[in-house]
This record gives C-alpha cells, structure tokens and sequence, in this order.
C-alpha cells in the first residue's frame, strides 16, 4: 500500500492525515511502498499516482476532493481509473452524513482501479480520514487486494506467464501516437507457446486463475506482503 497527501500546506511532519494512515496500515499488517506529500497540482499529483499504482495494490490519497480551484486531485484520479469504484464514494458521503449533515454533498471522495492498482481518494481531513479508514476500508482493503491479484486486470502481465525475453514493464499511461505517425515495429521470430498454454499480450485479458492456485504479483509490482 502507498500513501499520498496533497496538500499546499502541509509537510510530513504536519501531516495528520498521512500519519494516521501510514500507523493504521502498518498495524493491520500491510506493507508501506511509498510515502509522499506533493503540491495542490495534477502534474504533481498524476506524476506520484502514476509511480504508486505500479509499486503498490492499495493507493489512498488524502486532500484536494473539495470544490475549491485548488481541488484537482478528483479529474486527475478519474482520467486514470479503468474501472470505477463508485460504492466507495457512496458509502464515504453516507457514513459523512451521519456526523456532518448535508454537508456531505461537498466531498468527491473516489475509488476505482488503474492498472493492477487501486485508488481512493479522500479528503484531506483527519476526522474524513478516519471515517473512510475505520468505516469502509479497513476491513475490506485484504480482499480487495486478494480478488486484484487473483483476476488480474487487463494490460497486466504476470511475470509467470513471461517467456524469456518478455518485458514486464506496462504500457505508459500517455496518450497514443498522432494519427498517420508512422510507428516502428522490430520484426522478431514468433517464440513458441508453452506448454501449459498461452502467452497473453499487455492488452489482453488475463485468465482467471482458480482459487486455490497461490497468488502472483502482477505488473510491477514489489514484494507485496503475504497479507496482500
């Protein structure tokens, strides 16, 4: 799991929210990947998301869901998501409800998935933390984390599935060449399929694997703990 704060104003040391996330992770058992707080800025705040979601299972991100000019972490998170999430928001702005009022209506707090990843932003407050930490994700981030790894996501390889000479590596979140580019492509002897079956591409859907088979790290990911 990676932990980010967006933030204008805050540092590591002042970071409230961040630290309580970074406490309550390490205490439910999950490894930490990645720490950062960056500027109220979608350069910033794509650049980090970007790096996390190939290191980590689990993203949460704090600050800039608000309606305010400075508030673009929520067009920066949608532009990535594949596949949304959208109980996550539902059930932040019910829970929100119940302790703010109508006020809940002002949070965007969104989920979904990028890549083999998933992403949920929060807002920025302690008590919202708290509430999205203690209310929805803390009991539910070990199996959401499982049915990740599990299924697998499309444009994920598995490095199993790998034939020698095969890159693990994604394809960049960046926007297809212009039309009519001309776009250079090696010309490489076929490599023959193995034996248990077929070698899916980066864009394809991977198979499901049963249950019961163990778990392996998709895309880039690093030493999960067993716990994901």
């Amino acid at each position: 799991m990676a932990v980010l704060t967006i933030s204008d104003t805050r540092t590591p040391e002042t970071d409230t929210s961040g630290q309580y996330l970074l406490t309550e992770v390490r205490a439910a058992g999950h490894q930490v990947t990645d720490y950062r707080v960056v500027r109220d800025d979608a350069m910033d705040i794509r650049t980090a998301l970007v790096q996390f979601v190939r290191e980590a299972t689990v993203v949460l991100s704090t600050g800039g869901t608000g309606l305010t000019g400075r508030d673009v972490t929520v067009p920066v998170v949608e532009s990535m998501i594949t596949k949304p999430i959208p109980g996550f928001g539902e059930l932040f702005r019910m829970l929100s409800y119940r302790e703010v009022g109508g006020a809940a209506m002002l949070s965007r707090a969104l989920g979904g998935l990028c890549r083999g990843a998933a992403i949920f932003a929060m807002p920025g407050s302690l008590n919202a933390v708290r509430t999205a930490w203690e209310g929805i994700l803390r009991d539910e981030i070990g199996h959401l984390a499982f049915e990740i790894e599990r299924h697998g996501q499309p444009g994920v390889v598995a490095p199993a599935q790998l034939l020698p000479g095969d890159s693990v590596a994604a394809p960049p979140l960046a926007a297809p060449p212009a039309s009519g580019q001309a776009v250079s492509v090696p010309s490489t002897p076929a490599a023959p399929a193995p034996a248990n079956g077929s070698v899916e591409s980066e864009t394809s859907q991977p198979q499901s694997r049963d249950p019961g088979d163990p778990m392996t790290p998709l895309g880039r990911h690093k030493n999960e703990d067993p716990e994901l």
